[in-house]
C-alpha cells in the first residue's frame, strides 16, 4: 500500500469505531463513538493490536512497564477486513512477515445497543514455535477531540474486597499518575500509565474487571469490562494530548502467562467489551447493562425472578440438619419462598468439614431419615429445592484427593497446590469431568435438585505447570475448560438454576454472568453496611442478577427488618435469617415484602439503572438506587445516619405527570414531597436506620 491512510469507520448507535489502514504500519485505531458528528481526534500511531513475542521486548524510547510499542507489533501490516451482511461484525487481518504470525481483530456489535466487544485470533503462520507473551484484546484512543485529557476526562475504577464489594472511585488523570507530555496528537509521552490488574483466580478480588473515562465537558463516556474467569489488565497510557487504553487477559509480566504456538497453532485472546454513551456514567451503564442482557444465556430464571431461600446468612451458617430446616421450610412456604437452598454442611457429619469437600455425599448423621427425604417436603412445600456445592476443590483429607491422579490437580513444584487446605481441581483433566458430571447428574437425578449454588472460597495464585507453557497459561487453560463445563451442564439439565458465588463477589465477571443466571452479590452479614453494596450491584451486573441477602431477624426491630427487605427488593431476594423463630406477625411483614417484590420484578428485569444520590460511598448517611423501564422509576432509598431528610434528583421524570408511592413498608412512617417541575423527591424517614422501596409512576 502507499499513500495516505485508508479510513474505516464501522458501527452503528453511537459506538462507532475509526480505524486507519496506512501503508507502512499496522492498522491504527483513531477512536469510537461519535460526538454530534465530531469524531475524536486521530492520534496515528496507536496499533489496534498490541502483540509481544518473546525475547523482542519494545522498540522505541523510555523504559515504561507498560504494554504499549511491542517489537511485533510495528511489524504488523494490513491484510484484508469484511463485514457480515448484517453489518455487526467486523474482521481485520494482518500479519507480522518476520515472525509469521496472523492476528485477526474480531469485533461485535448488537442491535440498538451502543457497544461492542472485541477479541483476537494469534495464529502461527510460520516454520517455527513462536512464544506469545502477550496479546492485546482491546485498544483505543481518539478520547479527546479538543484540548487535552488533563483538562477534560476523569477515570472510574471499582474496588472490589470481601464483604466490601462494588465501591466505585473517580480520579481525575494526576491523581491517576497520568499528565500530558504534549499537546500534539500522536507526539511525545511522559512512558507512565495507570494500571489495573486481577491477580490470581478470583477474578475480582481486588477490583471489577472494569473502568471508564468521563469527557467532564461534553459528558461522554466509555465504559469497558473485561469478561475473563480469572487473571486480566487494563491500563491507561499517555499519548501528547490523548489517552490510550489497552486491554487483555493474563499476561507474562503481570501474571506469568505464556503461549508457545507451534506452526499452525491459534491462540484466542479473551474479550472485552465497551459501551458509549453522551449521558454520562448512567448512560453507560444502562448500555452496558443492554449489552449483558444481550450475551446472556436465555433462560426462564431472569425472566421470572423467583424468591430463593438460603438456609446460610445469618441463619444456620453451614450447620443444617433436619430438625433444624423443617421449622425454616415451614416459615420459608408462609413468607413466599419459591426455592429452598441448604447451604454449606449438608455432606459432612460434623462441623469440621472444611478440609474434607469432594465426595458431594450427603450427611446421615444430619438427616437421619434421608437428605432425599428433607427435600421432598420442600417440594411439598411448593419450593425447588437447591443445594451448595463448590466444584473447584477438594479438600486435602478427602477420599477423592487419593482417588484423582496428581495431574487433576494444579501443581506447582512438583507437587499440589495446596490452599486453606484444599486442592485444586485442573477441569481440563478428563477425571475432573467424570467425576464432577457424577456428581451434579446424581444430586439431580437421585435428589431432585433444581438449584444450585456454586462457590468458590480460595484464590489458588498464578496458576498451575501441568500440560501448560506456564502457570498461568495453565491456570487460563482451566478457566476456559470450567466455562465449558458449565456450558455441558445446561445441554444437559437445560432448567437446571446455578447460582455464582465466589466468597460473595469475588468473580463478578461476564465469563461467568454470561452463563449463570443469577450472581451472589456479597458476603457481608451487616444490613446498613449491605445497603452500598446494594446499591451499587448494577454497576456489575445486571438487576435481575443480583442477588443479595435479605436477613430479618426476630430480635430486629420493624425498622431494621423493612431495612433488610429493600436491600434485596431491587435485584434478586436472597431471604436467609431466623424467620422460623419470627411471630406470626413478624413473618407476616416478611410476607408483605415479598409480595410487594412479586409485583413489581417483571419490571426489574427490563429497568436501567440510575443513581439520585450519586454512586454509593461506602459512609455516605444516604445512598439511593433507582430502576426505570421508561414507565416506572422504582426507588430504594436507605437511611443509615445523618439527617432525617433527603432531596433526590429524578431529572429523567421532571415535568411529567407522575405520582409517588410507598411500596413497602406501607405501614412505617414516611413524608414524601414530590416536585414534579423539577424532578425532586423530597424524603423524611424515621432515625437510621431506615429504608423504603418507592415508585414514581408516569400517568
Amino acid at each position: 500500500m502507499s499513500g495516505e491512510p485508508t479510513v474505516i469507520r464501522w458501527g452503528a448507535n453511537g459506538a462507532e469505531l475509526t480505524l486507519e489502514i496506512v501503508p507502512d504500519g499496522p492498522v491504527h485505531v483513531a477512536g469510537i463513538g461519535a460526538r454530534e458528528g465530531k469524531p475524536g481526534r486521530s492520534t496515528t500511531g496507536v496499533p489496534l493490536v498490541e502483540l509481544g513475542l518473546l525475547g523482542e521486548g519494545r522498540v522505541g524510547s523510555g523504559g515504561s512497564a507498560g504494554h504499549r510499542n511491542q517489537a511485533a507489533t510495528g511489524r504488523l501490516r494490513y491484510v484484508s477486513h469484511e463485514t457480515t451482511e448484517s453489518g455487526r461484525h467486523l474482521e481485520i487481518v494482518q500479519r507480522d512477515p518476520t515472525s509469521g504470525i496472523r492476528v485477526t481483530t474480531f469485533v461485535e456489535q448488537f442491535d440498538d445497543i451502543s457497544a461492542l466487544r472485541m477479541w483476537n485470533d494469534v495464529c502461527n503462520e510460520g516454520e517455527v514455535a513462536q512464544t506469545v507473551v502477550y496479546s492485546s484484546t482491546l485498544v483505543l484512543t481518539g478520547f479527546v477531540n479538543e484540548g487535552s485529557f488533563a483538562d477534560r476526562l476523569q477515570v472510574l475504577l471499582a474496588r472490589n474486597a470481601w464483604s466490601a464489594e462494588l465501591r466505585w472511585q473517580r480520579l481525575d488523570l494526576n491523581q491517576a499518575g497520568l499528565v500530558s507530555y504534549a499537546e500534539t496528537p500522536g507526539r511525545g509521552s511522559t512512558q507512565g500509565r495507570f494500571a489495573l490488574s486481577g491477580v490470581g483466580s478470583w477474578s475480582t478480588g481486588d477490583y471489577l474487571p472494569m473502568g471508564a473515562l468521563i469527557d467532564g465537558v461534553e459528558g461522554q463516556t466509555w465504559l469497558w469490562q473485561v469478561e475473563h474467569n480469572g487473571p486480566w489488565h487494563w491500563e491507561l497510557v499517555d499519548l501528547g494530548p490523548d489517552l490510550v487504553l489497552v486491554a487483555s487477559g493474563p499476561t507474562d509480566q503481570e501474571h506469568q502467562w505464556r503461549k508457545i504456538l507451534v506452526p499452525g497453532e491459534t491462540f484466542t485472546t479473551v474479550a472485552t467489551s465497551l459501551a458509549v454513551s453522551g449521558g454520562g456514567f448512567e448512560g453507560a451503564v444502562a448500555e452496558l447493562t443492554a449489552y449483558r442482557r444481550a450475551i446472556r444465556r436465555v433462560n426462564p430464571d431472569n425472566e421470572r425472578l423467583p424468591v430463593i431461600f438460603n438456609d446460610y446468612m445469618n441463619c444456620l451458617f453451614g450447620d443444617p440438619s433436619t430438625e433444624k430446616e423443617l421449622p425454616l421450610i415451614a416459615a420459608a412456604q408462609k413468607a413466599g419462598a419459591e426455592y429452598f437452598v441448604i447451604d454449606a454442611g449438608w455432606y459432612a457429619d460434623d462441623e469440621g468439614w472444611w478440609d474434607t469437600v469432594g465426595a458431594w455425599e450427603p450427611s446421615t448423621t444430619r438427616f437421619p431419615d434421608g437428605l432425599a427425604s428433607l427435600l421432598d417436603q420442600v417440594r411439598a412445600a411448593g419450593m425447588v429445592p437447591g443445594l451448595w456445592v463448590e466444584p473447584e476443590v477438594v479438600g486435602i483429607r478427602s477420599a477423592v484427593a487419593d482417588q484423582l491422579p496428581d495431574e487433576a490437580f494444579f501443581m506447582r513444584g512438583g507437587r499440589r497446590a495446596e490452599e486453606k487446605g484444599r486442592y485444586h481441581l485442573d477441569y481440563r483433566h478428563p477425571a475432573v469431568i467424570a467425576h464432577m458430571d457424577g456428581v451434579i447428574d446424581r444430586l439431580v437425578g437421585e435428589l431432585g435438585v433444581g438449584y444450585f449454588k456454586f462457590d468458590y472460597n480460595v484464590n489458588i495464585g498464578v496458576g498451575t505447570e501441568v500440560d501448560a507453557d506456564a502457570p498461568g497459561d495453565g491456570l487460563l487453560g482451566h478457566n476456559r475448560a470450567f466455562l465449558a463445563w458449565l456450558d455441558g451442564l445446561f445441554v444437559r439439565h437445560p432448567s437446571l438454576v446455578i447460582e455464582n458465588c465466589s466468597s460473595g463477589g469475588m468473580r463478578t465477571d461476564y465469563a461467568q454472568l454470561a452463563r449463570l443466571s443469577i450472581h451472589s452479590t456479597s458476603d457481608q452479614t451487616d444490613p446498613v453496611r449491605y445497603a452500598s453494596i446494594a446499591a451499587a450491584s448494577p454497576t456489575g451486573v445486571t438487576p435481575e442478577q443480583a442477588a443479595v441477602w435479605a436477613y430479618p431477624q426476630p430480635d430486629y426491630d420493624n425498622e431494621l427488618n423493612a431495612f433488610c427487605m429493600v436491600n434485596a427488593m431491587l435485584g434478586r431476594v436472597h431471604l436467609s435469617g431466623r424467620i422460623d423463630l419470627m411471630s406470626s406477625r413478624q413473618l407476616g411483614r416478611v410476607r408483605a415484602a415479598l409480595n410487594a417484590y412479586k409485583s413489581i420484578r417483571s419490571q426489574i428485569r427490563t429497568s436501567v439503572p440510575r443513581w439520585p444520590l450519586g454512586l454509593p460511598g461506602w459512609y455516605d448517611p444516604w445512598v439511593a438506587l433507582a430502576l426505570d423501564d421508561g414507565e416506572d422509576t422504582l426507588l430504594a432509598v436507605w437511611r443509615r445516619g445523618g439527617l432525617d431528610r433527603c432531596h433526590l434528583k429524578l431529572p429523567w421524570l421532571a415535568g411529567l405527570p407522575s405520582t409517588v408511592q410507598v411500596l413497602y413498608p406501607t405501614d412505617l412512617p414516611t413524608t414524601a414531597s414530590w416536585d414534579r417541575s423539577t424532578g425532586v423527591l423530597r424524603l423524611t424517614l424515621p432515625p437510621a436506620p431506615s429504608a423504603r422501596l418507592l415508585r414514581v409512576r408516569r400517568r
